[in-house]
């Protein structure tokens, strides 16, 4: 099993609650804190590209 390490979670509008984390692969994590085995991973590079995609409201129809 691949060790993940969580950074603190990051919480916003009380209860929404998330954490971001890594593993020596080079993998990044998303997952929630209510349910600590669920998560979705892929590399840095595609996190990082769906986080600045949401920072430029390509999910804001989601809203």
């Amino acid at each position: 099993m691949t060790e993940i390490s969580w950074d603190e979670a990051f919480c916003s509008e009380g209860a929404n609650c998330f954490r971001f984390g890594r593993d020596d692969q080079g993998r990044a994590y998303i997952g929630s804190t209510t349910d600590t085995g669920t998560y979705i991973s892929d590399s840095m590079e595609a996190m990082h590209a769906l986080i600045a995609a949401v920072k430029s409201g390509a999910a804001d129809h989601l809203l």
